[in-house]
């Protein structure tokens, strides 16, 4: 038997590969290639306060929900606390951040996508027709079905239309 070290099994393997000319490309076809999704008409007054609501966004903290730790039957989502007594309310030091218009976003982004787009529901292949393609996206409702989103799905790639919710 014959022992083979990995080491050289390694370098003789990366020599192969240098040793092939550098001429030669693989070509892939279009269909295997990443496709860029589409991006809305935007001004440049709303791209740069998507960027601000972006910025914003990172730096706005967890709205937590009062008392979510003391019991396991409040979840951590967000409610507005209301008791008479309660400090989380009346903002008492070394509480979580109460929701307030202070961490809002700019106004002309309120209710877009993060891509930008105005988002649009559908719930058939009719739906489609109503929608703007250069500012408005669709999102496919939760109880259309496969047979119809499919339909959709062609629908939408034949006129320009991004659906936000693609899962095929």
């Amino acid at each position: 038997m014959q022992m083979v070290d990995e080491k050289s099994v390694a370098k003789k393997d990366a020599e192969k590969t240098v040793e092939q000319p550098a001429g030669k490309v693989e070509v892939v076809e279009a269909d295997e290639l990443y496709v860029v999704k589409q991006k809305p008409v935007l001004s440049e007054n709303l791209k740069k306060t998507l960027e601000l609501r972006k910025e914003i966004d990172d730096r706005r903290p967890r709205f937590i929900r009062e008392e979510w730790f003391r019991y396991k039957r409040i979840p951590m989502n967000w409610r507005r606390p209301d008791g008479i007594t309660s400090k989380m309310r009346r903002h008492f030091n070394k509480r979580p951040p109460v929701v307030s218009i202070g961490f809002a976003g700019p106004k002309e982004t309120r209710g877009l996508h993060p891509s930008g787009f105005e988002e649009v529901m559908v719930f058939n292949v009719a739906d489609l027709a109503k929608i703007n393609p250069k500012i408005q996206a669709a999102r496919i409702g939760g109880s259309v079905g496969m047979k119809k989103r499919l339909a959709m799905h062609e629908k939408a790639d034949e006129l320009g239309i991004r659906i936000l919710n693609r899962r095929a």
